[in-house]
């Protein structure tokens, strides 16, 4: 599947944000005080029901100086446009060369091990086997060291205890081998030293926490108080965590264990410090820019994740069987607690997890029982939220989305979490006389205390009071078409000017109005039933006419793929042809930069210049992050595009650095009105606390200022 063409995109809105050192904060989150005693106990007692027995306990770290509590980012997690060549899950995954995984072993969707070992190019999904390990393995470790990947123990089927290093081609060499065999363990480096955490030989526990720097020579460094196989481990600030995993013996010998474990290396010491807020095992746990995250895994506390909220559907599956987890938590080492941070959009465990700069790569795994060939992506990001804040992880996090949900005939308003918080129509809101159909789009107008919608069908648009639902202005006549003073045929895209002017896109009748307060045409650009692009006199079925910040109108025009800016008056300023197939709703970036959805199958996301340059593209053409007739994208402040994939019945959000689908609202391909559900949503509007709306910023509260950053290109900041 391709990835994202053109040029690699900024984090525009939300690359200018500054904020402390993240591991500054941590180095300080490390200096808390916690009573030892009384952590212990209760740490202890949580993991009592899950199987998690020990007759080894090591002491708990000495207490330290008070700190503030640290202010932890939410994660922007997202499945990448691309995925593996076939389902894989319990494999090893390592950084490579600059922008590329290695992927070594695994278990197939066969059930069989694999012993290839393949490069991966996370820019482009772009795959290619390189070598192969000396037997196939599942179940194995891995880390990168000394330029090398080492492999350490494994299933094949029966767990090994080889060790073997793997140079970037050929067949890996084995190099040593580990004290006892070991497989479902998880490795993780400090500096030059890898260390191997939890496990088993096959039938009994596996505690020893082993150090090595080559592969060769192993040294126990301490062990864990409670063994357990398949934890999730990270390491923040010399202190290695091990968070769940499966308990190996006792009565509850097979089921995921809610313990939270430290390894102190420098001390030689292992202790029990807290209880995971559910049971996990095969989570996947990373550092990534000095916050520790935990993602997925098994629980019997996870149940099956409601459809459309926040997170995909992936083909084929029905997400009935199992209890695949798809929290992403973030750990406070001040309270050793972890905090809701985000979803992964396919919930997952046993994936493989490689860090490469401020990015983790979760490659595979098993949902429901099943392998897939998802590769996700997740990174601390303060633009998503903070981690225990309502709506964490969310694109908006901190607005309000409105959404024009066409296909039943309605308006949702929902939070960050996904609440709707208001609706229209709805009960105990006043009856529209004018039959509310079709609503085509809806923006919030005057400082959040109204709503302009069009109706394309109804041939009319509208003025609502927010929260009110009364209807304060309107235009056109309810299910009559027509070119006469008072009447419009499919309007598209109704915008409140400054000067309280409305312009809309008359599609049918091939022209743009801007209609007067008192229902009166002030400008009309092209010529009424002439629906050819022949600049200023005619324009060719205008479906956008977005006020830009000059006070201009930037037109789009289905017929022939065309974009102009116009004077409200009608004077043409520039026109451009674009390679599209269907043009809708162009929005302007910076100063020669404008976006556009390509309202096709498979849809498009572009950038584009005044020149007709693309700039940027995103254009999938299989798999989850396809799109199927997309009607409106934007920018979001959070860096993100949003956009209504309308005849996939969903909202969703797409990072433009990395091509990842982010966030979805809706399940694909089936329309619904339950929650989570929507039937053909055709436009949308992001409400701020203040009554700002930094979509439209020319009609809102909000000024865009161009700002030119270290990349190449300009990025809007929102100033307020």
């Amino acid at each position: 599947m391709p990835a994202p063409s053109g040029s690699t995109r900024r984090r525009q809105a939300g690359a200018g944000r500054h904020r402390a050192s993240a591991r500054v904060r941590r180095r300080r989150a490390v200096a808390a005080i916690l009573a030892v005693v009384v952590v212990a106990v209760v740490a202890w007692l949580a993991i009592l029901p899950h199987g998690g027995t020990s007759r080894h306990r090591t002491a708990l770290p000495p207490a330290r100086a008070a700190a503030a509590p640290p202010v932890l980012d939410a994660a922007e997690s997202g499945v990448l446009s691309w995925h593996l060549a076939a389902p894989l899950s319990r494999e090893v995954a390592v950084p490579g060369p600059p922008g590329q995984l290695f992927v070594l072993g695994g278990l197939t969707s066969a059930g069989t091990s694999a012993s290839g070992v393949y490069a991966v190019r996370t820019a482009t999904g772009e795959t290619r086997q390189i070598g192969a390990l000396s037997a196939p393995l599942h179940d194995a470790a891995g880390v990168t060291s000394g330029g090398r990947a080492l492999v350490f123990g494994g299933g094949s089927p029966v767990t090994v205890g080889t060790v073997q290093a793997f140079s970037g081609t050929g067949i890996a060499s084995v190099t040593g081998s580990l004290p006892a065999p070991r497989s479902d363990a998880a490795a993780v480096t400090i500096g030059g030293t890898a260390y191997l955490v939890g496990g088993y030989d096959g039938s009994r526990p596996d505690a020893a926490v082993l150090a090595t720097t080559d592969g060769r020579t192993f040294a126990t460094v301490t062990v864990l108080p409670v063994p357990v196989r398949y934890p999730a481990v990270a390491a923040l600030d010399g202190v290695i965590y091990a968070f769940g995993g499966q308990a190996i013996t006792g009565p509850h010998a097979g089921a995921p264990v809610s313990v939270i474990q430290a390894v102190d290396p420098a001390r030689h010491t292992a202790s029990v410090i807290g209880a995971l807020p559910e049971p996990l095992a095969g989570a996947a746990g990373a550092t990534v820019g000095g916050e520790v995250f935990v993602a997925g895994g098994d629980s019997p506390a996870a149940g099956r994740p409601a459809p459309g909220l926040g997170t995909t559907q992936l083909s084929g599956q029905s997400g009935a069987a199992g209890s695949t987890a798809s929290t992403i938590w973030a750990f406070d080492p001040v309270s050793r607690r972890l905090l809701p941070a985000g979803r992964l959009q396919v919930p997952v465990s046993h994936a493989a997890v490689a860090v490469t700069g401020s990015t983790a790569w979760i490659v595979g795994g098993e949902s429901g029982g099943a392998p897939v060939s998802a590769v996700q992506m997740l990174r601390p990001d303060r633009a998503f939220g903070t981690a225990g804040a309502a709506g964490a992880g969310s694109p908006y996090f901190g607005a309000r989305l409105l959404i024009a949900d066409r296909g039943n005939n309605r308006l949702l308003l929902m939070d960050a979490a996904m609440h709707v918080v208001w609706s229209y129509p709805s009960p105990g809101l006043p009856t529209d006389p004018l039959r509310f159909y079709f609503p085509d789009d809806a923006f919030f107008i005057d400082h959040g205390t109204a709503i302009i919608s069009n109706q394309e069908q109804n041939e009319t648009i509208i003025k609502l009071a927010y929260p009110s639902g009364k209807i304060i202005w309107s235009f056109g006549h309810p299910g009559r078409a027509g070119t006469a003073p008072g009447y419009l045929n499919e309007p598209d895209d109704a915008y409140l000017l400054k000067n309280e002017q409305v312009t809309v896109a008359d599609a049918q009748n091939c022209r743009v109005l801007v209609i007067n307060a008192n229902g009166t045409v002030a400008h009309q650009i092209g010529t009424d039933g002439v629906c050819v692009h022949h600049p200023p006199t005619s324009v060719g079925s205008p479906n956008g006419d977005t006020p830009l910040a000059d006070g201009n109108l930037l037109v789009s025009e289905i017929n022939g793929s065309w974009v102009s800016e116009y004077t409200p008056a009608g004077k043409l300023v520039w026109t451009v042809q674009l390679p599209i197939s269907y043009p809708s709703d162009p929005q302007q970036l910076g100063p020669d930069s404008y976006l556009i959805a390509d309202y096709a199958s498979p849809g498009q996301i572009v950038e584009f210049n005044r020149e007709g340059t693309i700039l940027y593209r995103y254009r999938a053409t299989s798999g989850p992050g396809m799109l199927n007739h997309p009607s409106l994208a934007e920018l979001l402040p959070s860096g993100v595009f949003m956009a209504n994939d309308d005849y996939n019945d969903r909202m969703v959000a797409i990072d433009p650095a990395t091509g990842a689908l982010v966030w979805q609202y809706g399940i694909t391909g089936k329309p619904g009105t339950a929650p989570g559900e929507l039937n053909t949503p055709d436009g949308f509007d992001l409400l701020l606390p203040d009554g700002s709306t930094p979509t439209h910023p020319v009609t809102g509260l909000v000024r865009a200022s161009v700002l030119y950053g270290p990349a190449p290109g300009p990025r809007l900041v929102w100033l307020i």
